[in-house]
């Protein structure tokens, strides 16, 4: 795939708006993603002629925008919608790919929750373009025909924590049923905590931790990480699970689990309605032992495509990069939209992908 999948990265635009983003906290990826396509050296996807070029990727950080150009408690975004307006008008007017396809084989990246708000700058880039976004939210426009769902990834200090670098062993004690700590907003939260803070001592269920406690070493002592929505559909707790191997027990609506198109999300993780909450201790004690180290190994298969890579790094049978793997689902997408909406996924004998 890398050797045949080129993209064009558009020159136009000045940092730190463009052609920069935030590395580090939970913005992580909108920065890295952007860094890495700006490398020429050592990039295989990247190509310096636009004529050979598959897709088109526009490198604004919309983090970058809501820090300089959005006024504080305004909740104004029209600055961010100007600015891609403009952004966009200047690269359709120098070059002939953008109005060729309406965007089709554009895409843009944002893991900010205003990525989809910010898109609404032109109406091409909304309706017709690849948007790559943490939110993925398909009650708010996320379509999963053409979009990109992105892993939201928090490394605070740009690495991943320490107590997470390397798996545990497989058959490492862990005492607690599910763990989850985190704050109370959105509407799935509350419901909860209602149901289960302090009521279980197999369900270690917190708002915040109490001092001297420690988030991590909670994840690697439990089986089941409780992964609700907040505000956002996305959590960055997804993939702190993943790491730990700690089984994400997902709990959303309208939320479209990041690359989706090709990894079988069933084989690792477990959904569980909102309605199901006060079910959630008989839900998780009725899967079967067998059936959970299935999923406990499979997590294990799938960590390296959660892992960001610098440089980004690929193996013969398979993708062990973000960076790679989105590339995949970018692909992926324009083949859809080729053949209008019948899914083509990568050749791989891996279980966990499609």
């Amino acid at each position: 795939m890398e050797k045949r999948f080129k993209v064009y990265v558009y020159e136009e635009g000045e940092v730190p708006l463009v052609h920069d983003g935030p590395c580090k906290d939970i913005y992580t990826i909108e920065g890295r993603f952007i860094q890495e396509m700006e490398q020429t050296r050592n990039n295989s996807f990247r190509t310096k002629d636009a004529h050979k070029a598959h897709v088109y990727f526009m490198p604004f950080s919309v983090t970058w925008m809501v820090r300089y150009l959005y006024k504080p408690n305004t909740y104004d975004i029209t600055p961010l919608q100007q600015f891609v307006s403009d952004y966009v008008r200047m690269i359709s007017t120098k070059h002939p790919f953008w109005n060729t396809t309406h965007a089709a084989d554009h895409f843009m990246l944002s893991s900010h929750d205003w990525g989809p708000h910010a898109s609404k700058g032109n109406p091409d880039l909304y309706n017709s373009s690849i948007r790559v976004l943490c939110n993925a939210n398909s009650s708010e426009g996320f379509d999963p025909q053409k979009d990109v769902s992105l892993p939201e990834i928090n490394l605070r200090s740009g690495d991943i924590p320490s107590s997470l670098v390397s798996p545990s062993p497989p058959y490492s004690l862990r005492p607690h049923l599910a763990f989850f700590a985190g704050g109370v907003h959105g509407p799935i939260r509350p419901i909860l905590l209602n149901y289960w803070k302090g009521r279980d001592p197999d369900l270690q269920v917190y708002d915040y931790l109490p001092k001297g406690l420690d988030y991590y070493s909670f994840m690697l002592a439990s089986k089941y990480c409780l992964c609700p929505s907040g505000y956002e559909v996305a959590s960055p707790r997804i993939v702190e699970a993943v790491y730990s191997e700690c089984v994400p027990v997902i709990i959303s609506q309208h939320y479209v689990l990041p690359f989706s198109d090709v990894l079988k999300w069933e084989t690792f993780s477990i959904q569980v309605k909102v309605s199901e909450i006060a079910e959630l201790k008989q839900i998780l004690t009725s899967v079967p032992e067998n059936k959970y180290l299935r999923l406990k190994e499979n997590l294990r298969a799938v960590r390296r495509h959660f892992v960001l890579n610098q440089p980004a790094e690929s193996e013969e049978h398979g993708l062990n990069s973000v960076s790679a793997f989105l590339s995949a689902e970018v692909e992926n997408q324009k083949v859809k939209i080729r053949i209008n909406g019948v899914g083509v996924g990568e050749n791989t004998e891996d279980a966990t992908i499609s």
